[in-house]
């Protein structure tokens, strides 16, 4: 593996575990839902913070956490659907949509309840707005394979839950998916041997519809987002 040989035998990288412990509990502390300023303004505010390599891993680390908050929520929700009807939902990590789309409104969209508290428009778009920002470092300091595997699962998570899970599409929300596409492709690119597009990508990029941005004070409608022709125009090129 590429970043493993850079790890044993390129220019060693100077990581501080002590650091990374710090800003990850102020990541998570300092900001989200309970915090008194605008999540564009906490996203620059994070993004910020997360400097260096040592911002770097933490970035990783809280985008990974988040989809595995996420993946065991699901899981939780489908045992209990399961106990209380006898009703069987499969929850597959690397495509969601087949459960959106047969439990439906019985689903609850898991990222705006996580255990960590991370808030999808918050700490969670500056995670991500970082591992793809600084994504030619990756291989030095982490593994980026499993990473791009949790981009992908929060972009399937997030989208699903704009079609299935009644998630209201604001510019928030719009800015995470952007921010979810655009970093799943710099990560990409800097592979060797990238991994193939995952099921729910395909199935987005097969399809040209945009999709309403509300104005999250109840204006109406003041955009729109083509998550497909994003999909296609980020990471086919």
């Amino acid at each position: 593996m590429r970043w493993l040989r850079r790890l044993l035998g390129g220019r060693r990288v100077q990581l501080d575990p002590g650091r990374q412990a710090a800003l990850h509990h102020d990541v998570q502390h300092l900001y989200g839902a309970g915090a008194q300023v605008r999540f564009p303004e906490q996203v620059e505010a994070v993004t910020a913070m997360l400097d260096g390599d040592d911002g770097l891993v933490v970035a990783a680390r809280i985008v990974s956490q988040v989809a595995d908050e996420a993946h065991a929520d699901l899981q939780a929700q489908a045992h209990e659907i399961h106990r209380r009807t006898g009703r069987r939902l499969l929850v597959h990590r690397r495509n969601y949509r087949p459960l959106w789309k047969e439990a439906g409104h019985a689903l609850r969209w898991p990222l705006f309840a996580l255990p960590s508290g991370f808030h999808p428009y918050a700490q969670l778009t500056a995670a991500v707005t970082v591992v793809g920002g600084r994504a030619s470092r990756l291989d030095r300091v982490t593994d980026p394979n499993p990473l791009a595997t949790s981009v992908f699962e929060v972009l399937d998570l997030t989208t699903a839950g704009w079609e299935y899970g009644r998630v209201r599409v604001d510019p928030d929300a719009a800015t995470l998916a952007d921010r979810l596409i655009t970093s799943a492709a710099q990560i990409l690119a800097t592979m060797d041997d990238p991994p193939r597009l995952p099921p729910p990508v395909r199935e987005l990029m097969r399809r040209n519809n945009t999709v309403h941005v509300h104005d999250p004070n109840g204006r109406g409608v003041v955009g729109g987002i083509n998550p497909g022709a994003r999909m296609r125009e980020s990471l086919l090129a």
